[in-house]
């Protein structure tokens, strides 16, 4: 089997990000962003995804978190498309539920190239951590128009809102997983022909 690996560098004067992604890995995982709670959700999605990552971000985090978070995003969506390759024989589709205690999240995802996002984790907290809560589905849209795929990702149900962000991540990670898993031959799994 190929191995399945990017490697992205997005510099710009707001931040300087670097990604190592292997879509097959070994669970290493290395994350640095310079906000804890963001570094705490890539590395449970990298983890339930069966990654390894290897991420690091310097951003202006004297501005805000806003930049940190969206340039991750996108320099993390660019790895996983040039990852998937021409995506000949993968899986495709992915859903998955993901709870964690009281949260319930669900994500379907399709990598036909075709980007989409809808998000509703339904946070009620302003911040989570360093993190603004409104720049998590930001994070979500991001990385999955970068890493051209579609994506629904919503919370069923939950009461705290660190439970309900990390059970998306994970819901997330475990439908990636499934989409992205390879399938024997090299056919395109699209009636067209072409992803």
């Amino acid at each position: 089997m190929n191995i399945r690996t990017a490697t992205v560098k997005r510099a710009t004067r707001e931040t300087d990000v670097t990604v190592t992604l292997t879509l097959d890995g070994t669970g290493c995982i290395q994350v640095d962003t310079g906000l804890g709670f963001l570094d705490h959700m890539l590395t449970s999605l990298s983890l339930h995804a069966g990654w390894d990552l290897d991420l690091a971000c310097r951003g202006d985090l004297e501005v805000d978190d806003h930049h940190t978070v969206e340039d991750t995003a996108l320099a993390l969506g660019q790895a996983f498309d040039e990852a998937l390759g021409e995506r000949t024989g993968l899986t495709r589709f992915g859903s998955a539920l993901a709870p964690l205690d009281e949260a319930l999240s669900r994500a379907v995802v399709d990598l036909a190239t075709r980007p989409f996002c809808a998000v509703d984790l339904k946070l009620e907290r302003e911040r989570l951590g360093a993190v603004a809560c409104e720049n998590l589905p930001h994070f979500v849209q991001s990385f999955a128009t970068a890493g051209r795929f579609c994506c629904h990702l919503d919370t069923l149900k939950g009461a705290n809102d660190h439970h309900k962000a990390e059970a998306g991540f994970k819901a997330l990670a475990l439908a990636l997983r499934t989409a992205s898993a390879p399938v024997p031959g090299s056919a395109v799994p699209s009636t067209k022909g072409v992803l």
